[in-house]
């Protein structure tokens, strides 16, 4: 396994996080069972988040992080996969090598 590079693999998930572009981006069924307008208020606090710490964000790679909107207590996580999307990614420093998915759930699903 490549020693990854942090400061490259936190600014690939930024882009995922803050665009919903650069991979997938799973809801759970219990984000989807709140009214619209609280999934929007979520969807932009977790693409506006900021507030990395080394006790939220120990390894650097911007890859987790929890808010609370409305009384609800909501994580978020990226995952790096290997293209065919069955093993863990060897580099996720690299695109070519990493498919990532984000997942944005109700902290008590997790």
């Amino acid at each position: 396994m490549t020693q990854p590079n942090t400061a490259r693999i936190a600014e690939l998930n930024d882009v995922l996080r803050t665009t919903f572009l650069t991979g997938r981006v799973l809801m759970t069924a219990g984000i989807r069972a709140l009214p619209d307008d609280l999934q929007s208020r979520i969807v932009e606090a977790v693409q506006t988040f900021q507030e990395f710490t080394p006790d939220n964000d120990p390894h650097g790679e911007h890859d987790f992080g929890a808010v609370t909107i409305e009384g609800e207590k909501v994580f978020w996580k990226i995952d790096y996969y290997a293209p065919d999307m069955m093993h863990g990614s060897e580099d996720p420093s690299d695109p070519k090598q990493t498919r990532r998915v984000l997942t944005i759930m109700l902290a008590g699903e997790y």
